[in-house]
């Protein structure tokens, strides 16, 4: 953060108003309020002046349904290694507990969805005994077939993934009303990073 805050007065030349501290004990670095002050009105002032964003990084594990990764991945500026899904799908057993289906009941518009989806596993899983089963060869590369292109959306993934302070900003404030409950998870998740407000665009630290 030291070298971030320096490069955002560089424009100024303002380094000797930086009041920011660093607790070698602690190994705490704490931001000032005269910095505090200056990223506040360069988040205020729009991407193109708060340039300082894009170097706050952030790494992370995310376990979500495909079907969220799916518009993740629209954001630009971001870094993900997946597990995979064409090279491991088949080296654990397929169970209701690897689908995001907490919306899912029986009963709705008269069908049984709880009951097709364990059947959907079910036979997710007899493909995979199959394709286990087989030696190489086409018959082996059809049985993967029915794994991949049977596979609900619903489908938890785990990545790793880096982002940064810019990328999060626009994730907030396009998805923090969204229907889907994981964005709504995500965005109570950057609620809880360091200095969010510069992300969230909730300054308090202004009026002390």
């Amino acid at each position: 953060m030291e070298r971030i805050i320096m490069g955002a007065r560089n424009p100024m030349n303002s380094w000797e108003r930086s009041d920011s501290t660093y607790s070698v004990d602690d190994n705490i670095f704490a931001i000032g309020k005269n910095d505090f002050d200056l990223l506040t009105r360069l988040s205020k002032a729009g991407a193109a002046h708060a340039k300082y964003k894009r170097m706050i990084n952030v790494y992370c594990d995310i376990t979500a349904p495909m079907y969220w990764w799916k518009e993740y991945d629209t954001y630009l500026h971001t870094v993900r290694n997946s597990c995979s899904t064409m090279h491991k799908i088949h080296s654990k057993e397929f169970t209701i507990d690897d689908f995001s289906i907490e919306n899912i009941f029986n009963g709705f518009n008269g069908n049984d969805n709880y009951d097709y989806m364990n059947h959907t596993v079910d036979i997710l899983e007899k493909n995979r005994k199959v394709y286990l089963s087989l030696p190489e060869g086409e018959e082996k590369k059809i049985a993967w077939w029915q794994m991949i292109q049977m596979l609900p959306s619903s489908y938890n993934q785990r990545s790793t993934v880096m982002m940064n302070y810019e990328t999060l900003t626009a994730m907030y404030r396009w998805r923090r009303n969204h229907k889907l409950d994981e964005w709504q998870e995500f965005c109570d998740w950057i609620e809880t990073l360091p200095y969010s407000e510069l992300i969230t665009q909730k300054y308090e630290m202004e009026d002390d």
